[in-house]
């Protein structure tokens, strides 16, 4: 890219294909300049992504009552992998908005595939002491078998609620 493409008194190589390594370079100068092009752009698009992504954990930390996710046909059902077995009333859980029975799809970023017999449930809870966690839950409505509701909970475990752990419920895995 740097070779002198004439000899020292200034006249045309005769060892070189002078006309194609210009073709060359000139192709290699523009691929460079779309390169630095496309990762400006990438670069924009991923401040774009993470400012979104960082006002959307504001918005949902400041609200913490339960509401209700939408369903899309096409998106993969997260299969459950615990059920609330018990909540001592006032506690973070009751607080959330957890109730017995609920079967959980979600904990934070632990699910089905990698909660090793809700070992890593507890990693999360110690980690998160005062920081709200997403809790993504199925809750059946009714007595029919397909009355199940879609919430997604923000629980945020702390020690001073007056009893036991954090939390203030138990988890039996599914």
């Amino acid at each position: 890219m740097t070779t002198s493409l004439t000899t020292f008194d200034g006249y045309p190589r005769d060892d070189i294909d002078i006309a194609q390594i210009r073709t060359t370079r000139a192709r290699i100068i523009h691929l460079k300049n779309d390169y630095k092009s496309l990762m400006a752009r990438i670069e924009t698009g991923l401040h774009a992504h993470h400012a979104a992504l960082q006002s959307q954990t504001q918005s949902q930390t400041s609200t913490t009552a339960a509401s209700p996710l939408p369903h899309h046909p096409n998106e993969a059902q997260e299969t459950p992998f615990a059920r609330v077995n018990s909540i001592v009333d006032g506690s973070p859980a009751a607080s959330a908005g957890l109730k017995v029975g609920d079967q959980i799809r979600q904990f934070g970023h632990v699910n089905w595939m990698n909660h090793e017999n809700l070992a890593q449930v507890g990693a999360v809870v110690g980690r998160s002491e005062g920081i709200p966690i997403v809790v993504k839950v199925l809750r059946r409505t009714g007595t029919g078998s397909g009355d199940v509701q879609e919430l997604s909970l923000q629980l945020t475990p702390r020690r001073n609620w007056g009893g036991r752990g954090l939390l203030g419920c138990h988890l039996l895995p599914v």
